[in-house]
């Protein structure tokens, strides 16, 4: 996280990162893979705002946990957990 020029908390992520016009849908497999949307996982369309309120998700649970809710040995073993809603419940 960082802040703006207003001191707004901006989310980032450095590793990959593209801009997609507003409601505009992609096919774009890009980011960190714990991170990632389902959708995006599935390498299907989608629109940028619901894959970024889903790593924000992802922030807040590792935030508040001190893990992440999907891991995986494998990237293929972690995308099937992202796919599955596979995530520790403790």
């Amino acid at each position: 996280m960082i802040l703006d020029e207003n001191l707004s908390p901006k989310v980032i992520d450095f590793g990959f990162s593209t801009c997609i016009e507003k409601g505009r849908k992609v096919k774009i497999f890009c980011g960190t893979p714990s991170y990632m949307a389902p959708e995006i996982v599935q390498k299907k369309e989608y629109r940028g705002e619901p894959a970024d309120v889903w790593a924000l998700g992802v922030l807040a649970f590792v935030t508040l946990t001190g893990i992440f809710p999907f891991r995986g040995a494998t990237d293929q073993e972690l995308y099937r957990k992202i796919n599955s809603a596979d995530y520790p419940r403790h």
